[in-house]
């Protein structure tokens, strides 16, 4: 009975649709994209933001000394045992600059893809009326029919048309 609770059939037939995004209006794709960068740079602007805290906190305390005592404030690589932690209001400080500063990375990626747009809508306005602007998408994957013996031609390896594939050994 427990083979059977875990025993999953594969599938054979591909039921996912491909995901199209023209649907949406741009608004929402660069909300999207801002979400996204301000999210995924938040971990690095808050390690930064952190140590440089940590750094100043260091030089505060004793001026940045190398000593055993002159660490406890020293940033995470060069802490000493007994190391005097961030209190909260000094964790949410650290915080909250993280946080503006990956706000203010999404900010200007979207101000410079804005003006990439702006500029790439410029050079096609002002191209003659009758050129004609190709955009280059890749190929679209076509998915092999279920009646056709395409892999077995290809396995065979080229050959003439209208004649049996060679055999092979």
């Amino acid at each position: 009975m427990a083979v059977s609770v875990f025993y999953v059939p594969a599938q054979t037939k591909n039921t996912q649709e491909s995901f199209d995004t023209d649907d949406f209006p741009q608004w929402a794709k660069d909300l999207r994209r801002w979400e996204i960068i301000a999210f995924g740079s938040f971990p690095f602007t808050m390690f930064y933001t952190t140590f440089v805290m940590d750094m100043r906190r260091w030089n505060d305390a004793n001026g940045m000394e190398m000593s055993e005592q002159g660490r406890r404030y020293a940033p995470w690589p060069l802490k000493s045992a007994g190391a005097v932690l961030m209190d909260s209001s000094e964790f949410a400080s650290a915080l909250k600059t993280a946080a503006c500063i990956s706000m203010g990375i999404a900010l200007t990626d979207f101000i410079i893809i804005k003006i990439k747009r702006h500029r790439a809508r410029k050079k096609a306005e002002s191209l003659p009326a009758s050129t004609i602007i190709i955009n280059r998408k890749p190929w679209p994957e076509e998915e092999p029919s279920e009646d056709s013996n395409d892999t077995e031609k290809d396995a065979a390896g080229p050959g003439v048309p209208g004649q049996p594939a060679p055999e092979r050994p």
